[in-house]
Order: structure tokens, then C-alpha cells, then sequence
């Protein structure tokens, strides 16, 4: 029986390929192998060896050696090289150049002397800038910032081109298509459920932020705006070490946390565990006005949430062998919630006088909580750099509410007679993901390495609510505002890429990735079902040249995707006052981008970066607005075109020996044009915006820090924002020989981090401004327990340097 070739054939053969070629270039190899000898003519365990392309100076791979001072690099492509060796307490010395033809390589024993002035111990210091700019990405440090009593989500504010929205969104280079990953791997989470995942994620245990606007063909291809990349702290010197860090604070109301980082390396088994528990008391103000003709509706709906975290990751690295590495990791977390929302709805007459309103009162309990099993093993084939990676993930998530309304209307807000409602809601939504991928690293001859893999992810998510009204004390279902949808998405990913490495200064990479997505939307209550088909291609293309240390030089481009989260692809109404409710919409497509960024940087300080990012069918909240029943409601839905041209510049300043300054300016230019319910809508607007963060160190071991931004009026999709500005101020001591830290912060000291916005097209006109506790004065101890000390005499071989390197992602 004939057999059709259709496209999706096209990846397995294109990867077959591939791996054809990759045997076929290993032919030309050879060995490359020695000895290393101390002054004394005796090995020398454990030193760095370096293999080195000639002429230009490029290194090639590297290695350690083993008790016997001996090395071994495989497979070694044709060519000049020489042979560098090192160790912390001995000279480096290099062998003479040779020539790599068809015959394995003996290279003259290497011989090095003990340093005069070796240390028996050395304490490792990194001091870091806040910012740096790599090739593909920009790095933030946030242990240089002053933390205390902050979350992980808050954090995020103090990256570069990072805001949140009145939601608690994260919005990255102007738009909220960006995906959030932890060390490396996709958080599978968006809205809501995201920022209360990263609210019980204590900042004490991130280690830093890395802003990757275009990633390379081998992440996901979702999210328009690029990725964010979460990474945690993690200890890689060996023995039990960890960190404890305790705090408490004070707004409007109370806050108190607790949180653990333990590591334990045994060398060959490395375990960690991260404990994190929280009691936040809070509070958020919403305030709207809707002019209705020639009426003024204003609602000031009060959020009122009590919320308990626990947040428990755990997981082992188990180094069979050099070659082989395998890795589990469990991560869970819970947050509970007693919630008492109020709202107070007023409508005004054309002189400013109360005619009628409407009160609204809103208990309700929250139960989320997720978990999820991560399993990997990663292959190092040979000491070329030939590596194969494998990685399986079962993630769960799931959120119960059980609400009630109580509605009362006055005046001229009583409808046919109706002077109290009463309502209650019992939700349940259920996500399951099952996730898999492979990934394989080739270095090529002449400094070439090619990459491939594969990636299927399978989505379950099933959102339940039930609606009921009391009538004539009875209670009944009120079907308008009850469904079931059930939504099954499935992914599936390959891609290939090259890079080259053209000179010392000079590098290229290239890749090119292809995603078919299959996804049914089923809503059980209004029968709609809607099913999609498609591949999509996706290609991106780096450039860095660094002609010395003090200058680099980088530009890339990609194209990207981002695919309607869950919720929003759920037809019902969820009303948050009788008058405003957020609806779904099943038919929402997919938006693509294409983004562009170029920058330069001088010794870390990043002089210019140039943006661009175009959105088509971006997906934006578009209020509808009912002028009889008073209704509004917002729905998303695809819009045309958004694009944005941003120009930045900033980095670290040593004003002083005693007082360093991060500075970031920003400006932007945003065109939206778009067509909404029925009108051609055009926004345009500059803005920018200015942030400073600024240590001063004073003796004894204080230091204070202060911090400020500005963001001038700006335009986000159909939203016209408002300028807004924040100060805060901090002060750290620290002592028993730096391990214990007393920090104490003033955040919001002027209370002015609010968010305000306009709408304003078709019969719609709102204004928003949206008020959280910003203003809080928080206390945080930390202390560090354990090793933390490398010593000389204790450098053993625990393994490869890529698998360390790969254990601190």
C-alpha cells in the first residue's frame, strides 16, 4: 500500500538528515592527549585544560585532569592548536603549536611550578553589575538590589522595559506576550495564575533576571514580546550550605514570611530543597467612572484579600559518570485566600447630583495550588562538546472559588422593582500538561556546531462554574452565567540551527523552528466548539562582534507567537459588580510578531539599544458597553497592528568608590491602528521613561540604597495611561563575617504607584485607576549557613564543567 508524504513528514526527515551529516563530519578526527606535572615531576590532578584554535586565539573545548595529570580530547578536527594548562595555585603554562591531521596527537608532557604567593584558602567574592549584556540576552543581578520584603513579581519591575498592568500582567517591551520561565523551563502558567505563583516566590531566593527579547530557535516560540527567565539560587561548592531568610511588614496592614535554600552537594549527588511560606494582608482599590450619555457612573470596588503561601521545590542531580547526568525535580506550592470584595456603584445627573447607586458585597474563599514533576538526563557524548539532552514534565494546576453576591440598589438604580439580589458561584478549574523534549548539540570542523531537537506538549484544561440566584427563597440556576468548557491543546516542535564562531571577535548564529498546534475550545453550555489546525515557521538570526573586552556589538531578529491563554478562550461572564464583567471569547486566533534589536555596549554599560516590535491580530481587552442596561463588558479580541519603536540606554556608574548608580532612560514610540466594533481606531504616542537605583557604602559594613522611576503618559493597546512615579529608600547591615544581613526598605514613600488609564472610542468612556498597598515598610534577616569557602587543597573532579553549568540554570 502507497504511502502519502505530507507535510508534517518533513522534520523527521529533515532531523534524519541531519544526523547523517553529523557522522559523516566526524570522520576527519582525531585524538589529541598528555600529561600535566608539577614542579616536582609529579602529576597534577585536577588543572584546567584549555584546547586552543590557532591563529586566532579561540577555545575550542577544555577539561580537567585526572589523578594522573592526564587528559584525552576526542575527535579533534583538522588544524593548528596549542595546549593550555592551569590550576588556582600553580602557573599556567602552554605547549608548543602542533598540527591535527588523520593521526592521533601526543603533546610533550607539560611541566608548571607552585605560585609563590598561592593562598591555602581563597574566598570567592563576585562583584557583578547590576546589569550585563550578553549576546542573546540582558542580565539583571538582583542580588545587588536591596530586596527586603519583596516578592518575585516585584522584582520585575526593576527590569529594563518591564511594568505590570492593573492586573498584576506582566508587560515586557510594551506588550503582554511574553513567557515567564524558572531556570530555564516554561512555567506553563499566564494571568492571574501566574502572579500568584510569583507572589509566593520570596525575591530572597532569586538569583537573577534574563531578558531574552529574541530567543534562539531552540526555546518555545510562544510569547511575541520574547521570554523572561527566572533563575533561582543555587550553590554548586560542595558540603551543605543554604540560606535563611525571615521578614515582616507594614502598609495598610500586616505581612510576615519565612524561607529556606538548602543545598547538599556530595559531588556525584547533589540535592536542594527551597521552603517558602508567607502570610500577606492586603488590600486593592479599583476605581472607574463611565460616562453614559450625559450620565457619570462611578464604582469604587474594594479588594480585600488574606492570603497564606506555601511554596516547597525540591529535586537531586545524580552524576552517574562524566559523560552521564540525570536530574529530578518536584515543585508545589498553595495559597489559599479569604477575600471580601466591596463595590459601591453612584450614577450622577448632568449637575453632579446622586441619583441612584448600587452596593455590592462579596465574600468569598480561594483555594490555588499546583504541582509539578520534572525528569531529565543529559548525555555527554564525547569531549567535543556533542551532547544529547532529554527532558519529560507533568505539570498540574488547579483553582476552586466559592463566592457570594449581595447586591443592593437605591433610587433610580431600582430595575422593575428589584431592591436586593442575592447570587452565589461555585467554580473549579483543572489544568494538566504533559510536556517532552529532546535536545542535541553537534560541533562541526572550522568552529561550527549545529543544533536540533523536538518538543511535544499535550494541554487538558476543564473550568466548571455553577451560578445561582435566590428567588422567593429558593435557590435557582441562573444559566446566563453558568458553563462548563472543556479546551485540549496539543504542540509539537522541531528545529535546527547553526552557529559559527567566524573569528575571535565574530560570531553567528542562525536557526529555524516549526510548531503545529492542535486545539479544540468545547463550550458544554452554549454548545460551541471550535477546533484549529495549523503549522507555523519561525526563524531567528544573531550577530555579536566584540573587536575587544570593553566593546560589544549585537543585533537579532525573530518571529514569534502567542497563543490565547486558557481562560480567555472561555465564553462565559464573570461579572466583578452588577455593572462590569470580563467575557471570553473561543474564536480568539493566535498573533505573530517579528522583532528586531540592535545595541552596543561598553564595558558593561549598555550605550544604546534599538527595538523594534510589530504585533499583528495582537489580542487586546475591548470594553462593550450596553447604554440601556448599563452594562459593560469586556472581551478580548484580535486586534490589527501594534508597533513600537524603543530606544534605552543604561547601565552601572561608579559615581564614587563608595557609591555606584544604576541608570536606565528609555524612550518609546507606540502606533496602534486597528479597527474596533465597527471604527477605524489610530493611538500614537511617545513616551519615556527613567529609573535609578544607587548603593552607598558607608564603614562598618552599612549601606543604604535608594531608588526611583518615572514613567511619562504612554499608550498600551487601546489604553491611554497616565504618568506615574515611585521613591524608595533602604539601608543593610552586615556582620558575623558577612553571612548575616539586616535590611530594612521604605518603598512607595510618597504612596503615588498607582495605575490610571483612559478608554475612549465608540459610545466608551472610562476612566481607571487602580490602587494597591505599594506604600510598606518592610524588615528582612538573611543569613548563610554552611560552606561557602573553595579550597585549594579540596579541588576535586565532581564532574564535567558543563554539567556544572548546567546544575546552576
Amino acid at each position: 500500500m502507497s504511502q502519502t508524504f505530507t507535510f508534517r513528514h518533513l522534520p523527521i526527515l529533515v532531523f534524519l538528515s541531519f544526523l547523517y551529516s553529523f557522522s559523516a563530519s566526524a570522520q576527519n578526527r582525531t585524538t589529541v592527549k598528555g600529561t600535566v606535572q608539577d614542579g616536582q615531576k609529579q602529576p597534577l590532578a585536577y588543572a584546567t585544560i584549555v584546547l586552543v584554535s590557532l591563529p586566532d586565539s579561540i577555545l575550542v573545548n577544555s577539561q580537567m585532569t585526572d589523578e594522573a595529570g592526564a587528559y584525552v580530547f576526542e575527535k579533534v578536527a583538522s588544524g593548528r592548536y596549542t595546549i593550555k594548562a592551569s590550576r588556582i595555585d600553580h602557573n599556567t603554562v602552554a605547549s608548543p603549536a602542533f598540527e591535527v591531521g588523520t593521526q592521533p596527537i601526543q603533546v610533550p608532557v607539560l611541566q608548571t611550578a607552585l605560585k609563590t604567593t598561592a593562598l591555602k584558602e581563597v574566598v570567592v567574592q563576585g562583584q557583578r553589575p547590576l546589569l550585563e549584556q550578553q549576546a542573546d540576552r540582558l542580565i539583571m543581578n538582583v542580588e545587588k538590589l536591596n530586596t527586603a520584603g519583596e516578592n518575585s513579581l516585584e522584582i520585575l519591575k526593576n527590569a529594563p522595559g518591564v511594568r505590570l498592568d492593573k492586573d498584576d500582567n506582566i508587560i515586557f517591551r510594551g506588550s503582554g506576550g511574553v513567557n515567564v520561565m524558572i531556570n530555564g523551563k516554561m512555567t506553563y502558567m499566564t494571568g492571574s495564575e501566574l502572579s500568584m505563583y510569583l507572589k509566593s516566590l520570596p525575591a530572597s531566593a532569586v538569583s537573577k533576571v534574563e531578558l531574552i527579547a529574541n530567543p534562539p530557535a531552540s526555546f518555545d516560540a510562544a510569547g511575541t514580546a520574547g521570554i523572561i527567565n527566572i533563575v533561582l539560587k543555587r550553590e554548586l561548592t560542595k558540603g551543605m550550605n543554604g540560606t535563611l531568610s525571615a521578614g515582616s511588614g507594614y502598609g495598610t496592614y500586616e505581612k510576615a514570611w519565612v524561607a529556606l535554600n538548602l543545598n547538599y552537594n556530595l559531588g556525584k549527588v547533589s540535592f536542594y530543597t527551597r521552603l517558602s511560606t508567607g502570610h500577606v494582608n492586603s488590600y486593592n482599590k479599583l476605581t472607574m467612572e463611565r460616562t453614559i450619555r450625559d450620565s457619570l457612573y462611578r464604582s469604587v470596588n474594594y479588594w480585600h484579600p488574606i492570603t497564606k503561601t506555601v511554596n516547597v521545590v525540591a529535586g537531586a542531580d545524580y552524576f552517574i559518570n562524566p559523560k552521564h547526568t540525570v536530574g529530578i525535580m518536584v515543585k508545589g506550592y498553595t495559597s489559599p485566600q479569604d477575600v471580601l470584595t466591596t463595590s459601591n456603584s453612584v450614577n450622577y445627573d448632568v449637575p453632579g447630583n446622586a441619583i441612584g447607586s448600587v452596593q455590592m458585597n462579596n465574600p468569598r474563599d480561594v483555594v490555588s495550588n499546583n504541582y509539578s514533576l520534572n525528569l531529565n538526563y543529559k548525555f555527554d557524548i564525547d569531549t567535543t562538546g556533542r551532547s544529547l539532552t532529554f527532558d519529560a514534565d507533568y505539570v498540574r494546576y488547579r483553582n476552586g472559588t466559592d463566592e457570594s453576591f449581595a447586591n443592593q440598589y437605591f433610587a433610580e438604580a431600582i430595575q422593575n422593582g428589584k431592591e436586593f439580589e442575592n447570587l452565589r458561584s461555585f467554580s473549579d478549574a483543572a489544568t494538566q500538561i504533559y510536556a517532552i523534549k529532546a535536545d542535541y548539540v553537534h560541533p562541526l570542523a572550522h568552529n561550527w556546531k549545529a543544533e536540533t531537537g523536538w518538543k511535544s506538549s499535550w494541554v487538558r484544561n476543564d473550568a466548571d462554574i455553577r451560578f445561582e440566584k435566590q428567588l422567593e427563597n429558593t435557590w435557582q440556576t441562573d444559566e446566563r452565567r453558568t458553563n462548563q468548557f472543556l479546551y485540549d491543546e496539543n504542540i509539537n516542535a522541531g528545529y535546527l540551527s547553526f552557529s559559527k564562531k567566524v573569528s575571535k571577535a565574530l560570531s553567528l548564529k542562525a536557526g529555524l523552528r516549526a510548531e503545529q498546534t492542535i486545539s479544540r475550545g468545547n463550550s458544554r453550555t452554549t454548545q460551541k466548539v471550535v477546533d484549529r489546525n495549523y503549522w507555523e515557521l519561525f526563524p531567528s538570526v544573531f550577530a555579536s562582534y566584540n573587536p575587544s573586552d570593553e566593546h560589544q556589538f549585537s543585533t537579532s531578529y525573530s518571529r514569534r507567537i502567542s497563543r490565547p491563554n486558557y481562560r480567555s478562550l472561555n465564553p462565559f461572564t464573570f461579572f466583578s459588580d452588577p455593572y462590569m464583567g470580563i467575557k471570553g471569547n473561543p474564536f480568539l486566533q493566535p498573533s505573530f510578531s517579528n522583532s528586531l534589536v540592535a545595541s552596543y555596549t561598553f564595558k558593561n554599560f549598555q550605550l544604546l539599544s534599538i527595538s523594534y516590535l510589530q504585533e499583528n491580530d495582537f489580542v487586546m481587552e475591548v470594553v462593550s458597553q450596553n447604554d440601556a442596561t448599563k452594562e459593560s463588558i469586556s472581551t478580548p479580541q484580535n486586534l490589527s497592528r501594534a508597533r513600537s519603536l524603543s530606544i534605552s540606554s543604561g547601565g552601572t556608574l561608579p559615581v564614587r568608590k563608595w557609591w555606584s548608580a544604576n541608570l536606565q532612560l528609555q524612550g518609546n514610540l507606540n502606533k496602534v491602528s486597528t479597527p474596533v466594533q465597527g471604527e477605524q481606531y489610530n493611538q500614537e504616542q511617545f513616551s519615556w521613561d527613567f529609573s535609578t537605583d544607587n548603593n552607598f557604602t558607608l564603614p562598618k559594613n552599612f549601606s543604604v540604597q535608594y531608588s526611583a522611576y518615572y514613567n511619562s503618559p504612554s499608550v498600551s493597546g487601546l489604553f491611554r495611561h497616565k504618568a506615574s512615579y515611585l521613591m524608595s529608600i533602604g539601608g543593610k547591615k552586615t556582620f558575623m563575617d558577612g553571612r548575616a544581613t539586616v535590611s530594612v526598605k521604605l518603598n512607595d514613600i510618597f504612596d503615588t504607584a498607582h495605575f490610571r488609564a483612559n478608554l475612549n472610542y465608540s459610545n466608551v468612556n472610562m476612566y481607571w485607576e487602580n490602587e494597591w498597598e505599594s506604600r510598606r515598610l518592610n524588615l528582612t534577616f538573611d543569613y548563610k549557613f554552611g560552606n561557602s569557602k573553595i579550597k585549594a587543597a579540596r579541588n576535586r573532579k565532581t564532574g564535567t564543567s558543563d554539567e556544572e553549568n548546567r546544575v546552576s540554570k
